[in-house]
């Protein structure tokens, strides 16, 4: 079983058409910043939908960070804010889900 007190969320991410350059400079900006807090982005998977098929996330995170304190203070800190005015020109869309680690299968 695994077991962790880190605080998971799983962040689904649509771009705007053309920003893949921008938005992989964004995401390295963005976690530099988190590992500030002690977060991270554990796993990044970017999906293989079709050309122009904008129904599927450009890429999905699994972040985490030692515990919700960490990802308030993280979402408050000023180069966060900062990064936010360049997040709407590269990212169209974002769903975020709040989870735990379950056991392997």
């Amino acid at each position: 079983m695994i077991v962790t007190n880190r605080f998971i969320r799983i962040v689904s991410l649509w771009i705007h058409p053309g920003q893949g350059a921008a938005f992989e400079a964004f995401e390295r900006d963005a976690a530099r910043i988190m590992a500030r807090h002690g977060g991270r982005i554990d796993q990044a998977v970017r999906v293989t939908a079709s050309e122009g098929d904008h129904s599927q996330p450009y890429e999905i995170h699994v972040v985490s960070f030692p515990d919700k304190a960490a990802a308030d203070s993280y979402a408050a800190d000023p180069q966060t804010v900062e990064l936010r005015r360049r997040r709407d020109l590269i990212i169209a869309r974002t769903e975020v889900v709040t989870g735990v680690l379950a056991s392997p299968y």
